[in-house]
């Protein structure tokens, strides 16, 4: 059946201590508090990801705002995993949560 609600619990427990312990000083509390600056220091990405932020950006015409929410949610995803890093695997869950827009004429 998957995880036990018991098992996500403490995921999401150590996925929020992480984020404390990352913005602990300053008046962030979780990833999606970022703004543009902590983004760019603390989802970074590797020459994978890189290209993958890019194809989306241009296959899926992501706004500035857009880009930013799925760098967030990526961080967060990654946390949820017990990752230091954003992997393109973490980034590739986080574009598939983008919203579908269907265009009807």
């Amino acid at each position: 059946l998957g995880e036990s609600s018991g098992d996500i619990r403490k995921r999401v427990e150590a996925a929020r201590q992480r984020q404390r312990e990352r913005f602990s000083g300053s008046d962030i509390v979780c990833n999606a508090d970022m703004r543009v600056g902590e983004i760019r220091k603390i989802c970074k990405l590797d020459e994978t990801g890189e290209s993958l932020i890019k194809a989306a950006m241009s296959q899926l015409q992501l706004s500035a705002r857009g880009y930013h929410r799925v760098l967030k949610l990526a961080r967060t995803i990654a946390d949820l995993a017990g990752s230091e890093n954003i992997q393109s695997v973490h980034l590739a869950e986080a574009l598939q949560y983008r919203p579908r827009m269907n265009i009807m004429m």
